[in-house]
């Protein structure tokens, strides 16, 4: 019989926290790049380095992360997890050399890559006992992840313009020190027994960081040159090894039986294909309000918030009820389509274009189609797992939506650049190639509607669905 946690929505309060800070720290650092290239020395090939590495340490440790909350327990994992993003975090705020940053940035995606899977299997001891409670607590976690996302664009405006690039690192201090005060209202798991895949981790972590690497560097060297081609092939072959080591070891760090979970694989290629289109759309709309239209870092970060605002009130109060009702598939499938008609939308910006025409309405349109998508594919994406797969399941769609991030706004940023995006000064030069940016997100994403729309089941609502679930309790 499963025990219910009478403080489980200040818990939930905390993870959620988690979640908006880790999916933040991939953003807040975008406006301040310009002065932090100033101070630190970095070349202008090397300055993707501050997002990249952060993002190749979360994507590619995640799945290592989920088999550790498994493991040892998620609420070990999840202090473990902000005790290092702390420590990384001081390091960004504390660096004096190009160097220094590149390292502390790496070092808070390790603990991100910790927390974020802890996070997801605690949301789900607390909640698994009502599939309607679930819903909603899945609904305000899934809006923590997107209203980060944007927020961390208009805070690293507030940081830079009032006051100076470490801040918007020295802010995790604080907040993290006060998370780890609250863990105490998280649910405590005995550890299992188990070992870690420790040549696994390193095979797919390898893989994923070298794929990613090959990715961004592509651009400024060309996708046909050796360097590239050799890269992408190593990252094949590290993951094939990956995969051939899961078939071969007794304690495998991603059970390839866990992709029979109903569900799973669609759902995380379109986790995959959603961040490939959602976060190059933000990236590339911020630089065409600051270099087209001329806002500044400030201005630029709060034309982002009614994006925010409208991510927050629709999948809190809207995409939950919705779920309940019609499933997973036409949420994800419309959701997606929904993002594609606003990035669209986005892609007739004019050089003598106004936030209120250009910008505005579209944005909306995109933010209501990634509210409509993002919890149902998480969702999707976990339901369906045992308990004890839950951090795995959570750590490989995680994995999914950065890794997609990641190689969605490298692509796109050698579309960009091919139409323009790379003359500054030139405003039509730089439309074009923004422009491009968005129509290349859009196929994006009708891809990922075509898909799910063809190859996900039907299945049942997501409360039906969690009935079937055994029931998971909040812990002792």
């Amino acid at each position: 019989m499963s025990t219910v946690n009478p403080r489980r929505w200040w818990a939930l309060l905390v993870l959620a926290t988690a979640q908006f800070m880790v999916i933040m720290d991939t953003s807040i650092i975008g406006v301040a790049l310009p002065e932090m290239q100033r101070d630190l020395g970095f070349s202008p090939e090397d300055l993707s380095w501050v997002f990249n590495a952060y993002v190749i340490a979360f994507g590619g440790l995640l799945l290592l992360g989920g088999r550790l909350s498994d493991l040892l327990g998620a609420r070990r994992i999840f202090v473990s997890g902000w005790v290092v993003l702390i420590a990384g975090s001081v390091v960004a705020a504390a660096a004096t050399t190009a160097w220094a940053e590149i390292v502390g940035r790496a070092v808070q995606g390790v603990g991100g890559a910790l927390i974020a899977p802890a996070s997801m299997t605690l949301l789900m001891m607390l909640f698994g006992h009502s599939p309607k409670e679930l819903g909603k607590a899945m609904a305000l976690y899934g809006a923590a992840a997107p209203a980060g996302g944007t927020a961390g664009v208009f805070l690293g405006g507030v940081f830079t313009e009032w006051m100076s690039w470490p801040w918007i690192f020295i802010i995790y201090v604080p907040i993290g020190l006060a998370t780890l005060a609250a863990t105490g209202l998280l649910p405590a798991a005995a550890p299992r027994r188990g070992a870690v895949d420790v040549l696994g981790a390193a095979a797919v972590t390898a893989g994923l960081a070298l794929a990613v690497f090959a990715v961004v560097r592509a651009p400024e060297i060309g996708w046909g040159a050796t360097a590239t081609v050799l890269q992408l092939i190593g990252a094949a072959v590290l993951l094939g090894l990956f995969l051939v080591i899961q078939k071969s070891v007794r304690t495998p760090l991603m059970p390839l039986a866990i992709w029979r979970t109903p569900g799973l694989g669609i759902s995380n290629l379109g986790m995959a294909l959603l961040g490939a289109a959602w976060i190059p759309m933000w990236y590339f709309l911020n630089l065409y309000l600051q270099q087209v239209l001329g806002y500044g870092a400030f201005a630029s970060g709060a034309a982002l918030l009614p994006m925010t605002a409208l991510l927050m009130v629709f999948m809190t109060l809207i995409t939950a009820k919705l779920l309940g009702r019609w499933g997973a598939k036409p949420l994800i499938s419309g959701g997606l389509l929904v993002l594609a008609a606003g990035l669209l939308w986005l892609s007739a910006i004019e050089p003598t274009g106004s936030f209120v025409v250009d910008v505005l309405p579209a944005s909306l349109v995109a933010a209501v189609g990634m509210s409509l998508a993002y919890i149902p594919a998480m969702m999707a994406a976990i339901s369906g797992a045992r308990q004890e797969e839950a951090g795995l399941a959570s750590g490989i769609v995680n994995t999914t939506y950065q890794v997609g991030s990641a190689l969605g706004l490298a692509a796109l940023t050698a579309v960009a650049t091919s139409q323009g995006a790379g003359k500054l000064g030139d405003l039509p030069a730089l439309t074009d190639g923004f422009s491009a940016a968005f129509i290349g997100a859009a196929a994006v994403a009708a891809a990922g509607a075509l898909l799910t729309a063809l190859l996900m089941r039907g299945g049942k609502p997501a409360a039906a669905a969690a009935e079937d679930r055994q029931p998971v309790g909040s812990g002792g």
